[in-house]
């Protein structure tokens, strides 16, 4: 976020970059890619039907920030540019605001406020986010009956109860495209500013990712069987990888699903889902001897929210607690036993025919 460059200006559309240098581009491009079946971590994101953001090889076409392509193509990618919104390269805006918001962490920490430490660490964690936020939102109100029966008609209506003869509470999502009463997403929305930092960051990773010894990864952190070169590791320098554990044994089965021993025997878990709070080690063991075990499991939430009441209540559910494979990777067995995951193959030349469009 602080030291690459940004894109800035008013953004020139181009229907037709083909045969164009992708060199000289700089902005969000529809390209076609290509991935050779060599590359066992790929590089480049695709969204597949379910939804699923997955790291695939094979063929498909996206859009992407302009140079996590020229980044891709220097991994062994094929990438021809087909159309794209071009901006002007600035240098970053943020430079300031983030030395400012870190010094101001340390200075913090060294002080033992560890309450105000971690305000600055949010503050400066969830800028990019607050720029590439979605613009759809739910909005609940109280309204009268004409208000009621035009968002009905009208709006993505979740729900809507009668409070009284001529009042009602609704529910319904705003900015959806659809609906008639008005367009108004947030005023500090830069989603070219929150793409480029998304790319920008998964380029600044991917050594580290690509790496044999790479067990796990998660957003902005790596689990690797050997050590670090020491000029990269730092607890005070931005931009620096922080060491936090030495693990002996551990368990990384899927995304923010994982147990590991540190070596002075600490046992950290990590789950996330409802059932967070039941989670025990030996799943993990037992989970990794069959990743197709399932278990029901009666999940209680002390505090929820019922909509339709405002009310808070107590909820009990009954959840089949497991793990989800071929989402993102599929796993390689060894006889009985889980030892290995390789890319999924996509083929999906779909937008071909929306080119330029």
């Amino acid at each position: 976020m602080k030291e690459f460059s940004m894109p800035g200006g008013v953004p020139v559309w181009h229907g037709n970059l083909g045969g164009k240098d992708l060199d000289r581009m700089f902005g969000f491009i529809e390209a076609y890619v290509v991935c050779p079946k060599t590359i066992k971590r790929p590089f480049l994101p695709y969204r597949d039907k379910n939804n699923t953001l997955i790291f695939p090889t094979g063929e498909f076409v996206g859009v992407y920030y302009s140079e996590e392509l020229k980044y891709a193509r220097g991994l062994g990618y094929t990438v021809l540019p087909i159309s794209g919104y071009l901006f002007e390269k600035m240098k970053s805006p943020f430079r300031d605001f983030v030395s400012s918001l870190f010094e101001s962490r340390l200075e913090a920490r060294k002080s033992g406020n560890e309450a105000l430490a971690y305000v600055y660490k949010i503050l400066m964690n969830s800028l990019y986010g607050r720029f590439g936020i979605n613009p759809k939102s739910t909005i609940t109100e109280v309204c009268d009956v004409d208000r009621y029966k035009h968002l009905v008609r009208h709006s993505e209506l979740i729900f809507g109860d009668m409070l009284s003869e001529n009042n009602y509470i609704v529910a319904y999502h705003s900015n959806t495209g659809t609906d008639s009463d008005f367009w108004n997403p947030p005023k500090i929305s830069a989603v070219q500013l929150a793409a480029a930092i998304t790319a920008n960051a998964r380029i600044h990773m991917y050594p580290y990712i690509s790496r044999d010894d790479c067990y796990y990864t998660d957003t902005d952190s790596v689990v690797l069987g050997q050590p670090l070169p020491e000029e990269v590791i730092s607890s005070s320098v931005l931009g620096k990888f922080k060491l936090e554990d030495r693990i002996q044994k551990g368990y990384f089965l899927a995304p923010k699903t994982y147990l590991y021993i540190t070596i002075d025997d600490t046992k950290v878990i990590k789950y996330k889902g409802p059932a967070k709070s039941i989670i025990y080690p030996e799943w993990f063991e037992l989970q990794y001897a069959d990743p197709s075990r399932t278990e029901q499991v009666l999940v209680s939430a002390n505090f929820r929210i019922e909509w339709r009441t405002l009310d808070m209540i107590k909820k009990e559910t009954l959840i089949r607690l497991g793990i989800k494979l071929d989402t993102k990777r599929k796993p390689v067995f060894r006889g009985n036993l889980w030892v290995d995951t390789i890319p999924i193959e996509v083929t999906d030349l779909s937008c071909l025919n929306n080119i330029g469009k």
